[in-house]
């Protein structure tokens, strides 16, 4: 008798959803606690505290419902075996439009765009009323409806650019890659990295966003300076019109080699494990009873790919976490090199001022940052600067 992979993954997805919502049930009882951390008190205004409170606590609301919904859905897709038949029903149409449905690229791709179609009908009312709704009422959304449609279409037209030439790409190696399929597929994942890494700021972003040079002043002055004294190769300095969509404050560096990415020790964790999930994905690929299992009499590529992504979800989240904890320790680090700079003070004004423009939580359950935030919660971050001053003293 075959082993039930299907029912496995399903089980597992509730599970999981259940632990995930215990978690989110503990961060719920945190943010209804009436009053600041210890840490904060004196710190953030009771008024700020108030309205961040009031944030978190609608946006936790809606988070509930979303992940009940999303749970329901993926279930239903796969115990009732809506996946294969939605396979079936991808290669019935090509017929129809006089092209070939045995060719498996054409086929993966009607796939996949009955997929994305799909998605973004589920996703809409969500959408919709995250923006319109929850980010309005607390005073951060910015956008128009035409806004919100034209980001939504323009994201689409992307997709279906970009994403035809690669799924191509995919197939044709998994077909003919043999036994070193898993350094092929590796290899073109990271190429593929790196030339969206340098294309995405360049044609992909302003797109959306309108990028304008840093004008000179005290500001540009200050953050050049800070970038020489660090041999950090700052090339390009902008500022972008987010206040268009949201008031949502934050900042961020992207390049590499000269123009530098500072995040470069995850990027190298992602690629490695990239290579690993391709490896692994060489090894279930022929197995016949897996595809069966999951309602599919033959064996394609983007199927296997979709399969193998719900198998090795356990590992994932283990993953997840681990790379949470690194990122989480590297945030320390950088706290404590600008407090080595001179720049403590400031650090922490500028922590405590994000955290009141963006209403923030302030009070967090630990199990719930520790297995969700990559960056630590305020209180923590303010009290190992805290714990610094008290070495140095």
């Amino acid at each position: 008798m075959a082993f039930p992979y299907m029912e496995a993954v399903v089980c597992f997805m509730i599970l999981m959803y259940f632990f995930e919502t215990y978690l989110d049930l503990r961060q719920h009882a945190a943010l209804k606690l009436p009053t600041l951390p210890k840490t904060l008190e004196g710190v953030i205004s009771q008024e700020n505290f108030e309205k961040s409170r009031a944030y978190s606590l609608d946006k936790s609301h809606f988070h509930f419902v979303h992940e009940f919904v999303t749970i329901l859905m993926d279930s239903a897709i796969l115990f009732f075996g809506i996946l294969p038949w939605f396979w079936k029903k991808s290669g019935n149409f090509l017929p129809l439009v006089g092209l070939n449905a045995d060719n498996e690229i054409l086929h993966t791709l009607a796939f996949l765009a009955g997929v994305m179609i799909w998605s973004q009908i589920t996703d809409l009312p969500f959408s919709l009323y995250s923006t319109f709704v929850i980010e309005a009422r607390h005073g951060f959304n910015k956008q128009t409806i035409w806004l919100f449609f034209r980001d939504l279409i323009k994201g689409m037209c992307l997709a279906i650019v970009l994403g035809p030439p690669i799924i191509s790409a995919i197939i044709v190696m998994v077909q003919k890659g043999g036994p070193y399929l898993a350094i092929y597929l590796w290899a073109f994942m990271f190429v593929l990295s790196l030339v969206m890494m340098t294309l995405y700021p360049v044609l992909i972003a302003p797109l959306f966003n309108k990028f304008t040079p840093l004008p000179e002043g005290e500001l540009r002055l200050k953050i050049e300076k800070l970038a020489s004294s660090l041999n950090f190769p700052l090339k390009k300095l902008f500022v972008v019109d987010g206040s268009t969509r949201s008031s949502h404050s934050n900042a961020y560096m992207y390049g590499f080699y000269k123009n530098k990415r500072i995040v470069l020790y995850d990027t190298l964790i992602q690629q490695i494990l990239t290579f690993l999930q391709f490896g692994g994905y060489t090894l279930i690929r022929n197995s016949t009873d897996l595809f069966r299992s999951f309602g599919f009499d033959t064996q394609p590529v983007l199927i296997g790919l979709i399969i193998f992504q719900h198998t090795v979800t356990p590992i994932q989240h283990l993953v997840s976490f681990g790379l949470n904890l690194v990122s989480r320790s590297f945030e320390f680090q950088a706290d404590a090199f600008a407090k080595k700079l001179g720049y403590g003070s400031a650090l922490r004004a500028g922590l405590v001022k994000l955290q009141e423009e963006n209403l923030s939580a302030m009070n967090t359950d630990p199990w719930y940052s520790a297995y969700h935030y990559s960056h630590p919660p305020l209180v923590e971050r303010l009290a190992a600067i805290d714990e610094h001053d008290k070495k140095e003293d």
